[in-house]
């Protein structure tokens, strides 16, 4: 297989590359030359951006691009538009972000977020999904039939730059009274990156299109699971309504947490995943990746300080 991928030299691009490298198949990789230069020597290098400057697509052909970089439906549009002659698949990374709201459990047939008014803003935006969910319209428009909308929920692992799940394992080693969310049996949805870039190398080769919702099982991970896995020794399980009182942030301050004021994200891990299932998707052992997070420490997670503060708190009350 000729796999073109737009990116490919960060997290899920990097990984995906990897994956088909490995796989034998033959891979161009399409960046700006500004992250990880050096990465894949064996692969076809072309230089360019997604933002008026595809010129170095022009005139080739492969069999499927993987396209983990898009977020403006306006740049994704673009590549779509001058692609849909030069391939014959067109795999777009989504995200479960599209949908309108978790209020209940969802799949690939859920309704969709809707932007509200126009704007290309997408770090951290509340128009991230809403966005992807245009990126996808323009993808199907340009290829239709053609086309595969992967939609990952959490992707953690090797490389992972966001810190959302990196935090557990990196606070267990720290050692000393680690403060959890109740209920224990709470369930945390993600996904290995490794285990997603492979799925989408088998599942664009074997010319799958369509919409999959790709994450974890949903329910099968908990989080006293996570914090065993993690070695977790001492455990303090503090109350939902002490941490909305304490004005803990859900997410990013602590991490796989959903607060239980946000009632339409409270689905938000239990995606429903069964489509991708169906279509091969396997997963290594939460062990596995639980051990293969670096040590770096991130901008997510409570500060020493602040988890201090918290738990002397929850302890006197």
């Amino acid at each position: 297989m000729r796999l073109l991928v737009l990116g490919g030299t960060r997290f899920l691009g990097k990984h995906v590359a990897a994956a088909a490298l490995g796989a034998g198949h033959e891979v161009t990789l399409f960046t700006r030359g500004e992250t990880n230069p050096g990465l894949f020597p064996e692969a076809e290098h072309l230089r360019g951006d997604r933002d008026g400057n595809l010129g170095a697509l022009a005139g080739r052909e492969w069999d499927v691009v993987v396209d983990t970089s898009g977020y403006v439906p306006r740049v994704v549009g673009a590549s779509a538009e001058l692609l849909a002659g030069a391939v014959e698949r067109y795999v777009f990374i989504s995200s479960i972000s599209v949908y309108a709201d978790f209020a209940e459990p969802r799949d690939e047939g859920s309704p969709l977020a809707v932007l509200e008014e126009p704007t290309e803003e997408y770090h951290l935006s509340p128009a991230y999904g809403a966005l992807k969910a245009l990126c996808e319209a323009e993808i199907e428009r340009a290829l239709p039939g053609r086309a595969l909308l992967v939609r990952p929920g959490l992707i953690v692992g090797p490389d992972d730059p966001t810190d959302r799940f990196t935090y557990w394992p990196r606070r267990t080693r720290r050692g000393g009274e680690i403060l959890a969310p109740t209920p224990p049996e709470r369930p945390v949805q993600f996904i290995d990156v490794r285990d997603l870039a492979e799925w989408i190398v088998r599942t664009a080769g074997a010319g799958s299109a369509g919409v999959y919702n790709a994450t974890g099982r949903p329910g099968e991970v908990t989080f006293a699971a996570l914090l065993e896995a993690c070695g977790a020794q001492e455990v303090t399980w503090v109350d939902e309504s002490f941490l909305v009182e304490h004005e803990v942030g859900d997410w990013m301050e602590l991490p796989l947490w959903i607060s239980p004021v946000e009632v339409e994200a409270r689905c938000f891990q239990l995606v429903d995943v069964s489509r991708a299932l169906a279509a091969g998707l396997t997963f290594r052992t939460l062990a596995e990746t639980v051990r293969d997070v670096p040590e770096w420490t991130g901008k997510a997670g409570l500060t020493p300080e602040r988890e201090a503060d918290l738990l002397a708190a929850w302890h006197a009350r």
